[in-house]
């Protein structure tokens, strides 16, 4: 039998009526945006009724006040504070290399796809309303946050080059930022696996194991995938630079290194890999409802 759509499951709950049903649906067909972000802009239905809707409709456990819970640190650490934020998910624990994961959209295929192979973790699923799960992503994040706080930032930097090597740790030593070393591909890969830095910076053109095999290296082991990293090139591109963000490295810079754009990219790095947004701003989550027909 078909699944009961959206609409007829809040008709059937009283939560709105037929009319009301007929006026989102000729909205829907002008903005082509999600019935329930429809429904919620109206102000006829809130965002827990279209939450539960979904779960009704899909079979899929709906969750609230998880955010009072604790969470463990080994949850947190799998997904970085700006994905939970723009994807409006919430990691809730790990058990028998199972990710249990709220969501706004628990349809998102693709996001779950993506976050199976980064992890090599199955994902169980929950409905949460975007509101839940900012009050979570800002309590155990900022959490997480001041544990880690007390730690020295760290950088692995990795280059042939001893005079290149030299020169960015002096700049890291004067901003108070840890830095350690590798002077080709193959110990840069086992620094990164042993020390699990902060944020990698590295030369594409390395002996033992180039920086773009590295790159890939250190994607495949869930230690080290969620490291952002930052390419360098001796012999930049438009070409090489277009070839490696989309790749999926964080950022790129030319050699030789001018050192306030150096520090610049090295900080907005370090923000990115434990980035917990202290203040929400408002509108940002728009309810991302994965409906689009009632």
């Amino acid at each position: 039998m078909a699944k009961k759509k959206l609409g007829e499951i809040l008709i059937e709950n009283k939560l709105i009526s037929a009319e009301t049903l007929n006026q989102a649906l000729h909205k829907q067909g002008i903005k082509h945006r999600p019935l329930g972000q429809i429904l919620e802009e109206m102000d006829v239905i809130l965002e827990e009724d279209i939450a539960q809707g979904l779960s009704t409709q899909f079979n899929i456990p709906y969750l609230k006040h998880f955010a009072r819970y604790d969470v463990e640190n080994d949850a947190l650490e799998t997904i970085d504070a700006g994905l939970a934020l723009a994807k409006q998910i919430f990691p809730l624990k790990i058990d028998n290399k199972t990710l249990y994961l709220a969501m706004a959209n628990p349809l998102d295929m693709a996001l779950q796809s993506e976050l199976v192979f980064r992890l090599g973790m199955r994902i169980s699923t929950f409905v949460a309303t975007p509101e839940e799960i900012k009050l979570a992503i800002k309590k155990h994040y900022k959490t997480l946050q001041n544990q880690q706080s007390s730690n020295v930032q760290s950088i692995l930097h990795i280059d042939a080059n001893n005079s290149v090597l030299s020169a960015v740790q002096r700049m890291l030593d004067q901003h108070g930022i840890r830095g350690c070393q590798a002077h080709d591909g193959t110990e840069g890969l086992r620094l990164a696996v042993e020390l699990r830095p902060q944020l990698i910076v590295t030369d594409i053109a390395l002996p033992k194991l180039d920086g773009k095999t590295l790159f890939h290296a250190l994607q495949e082991q869930q230690e080290t995938a969620h490291i952002p990293v930052i390419a360098l090139s001796s012999n930049p591109s438009t070409k090489e630079e277009c070839e490696l963000l989309e790749m999926g490295f964080y950022d790129f810079m030319a050699k030789p290194l001018e050192k306030d754009r150096f520090l610049a990219r090295v900080k907005r790095g370090l923000q990115h890999a434990y980035l917990v947004l202290p203040v929400f701003i408002h509108g940002l989550f728009s309810y991302a409802g994965a409906i689009n027909s009632c």
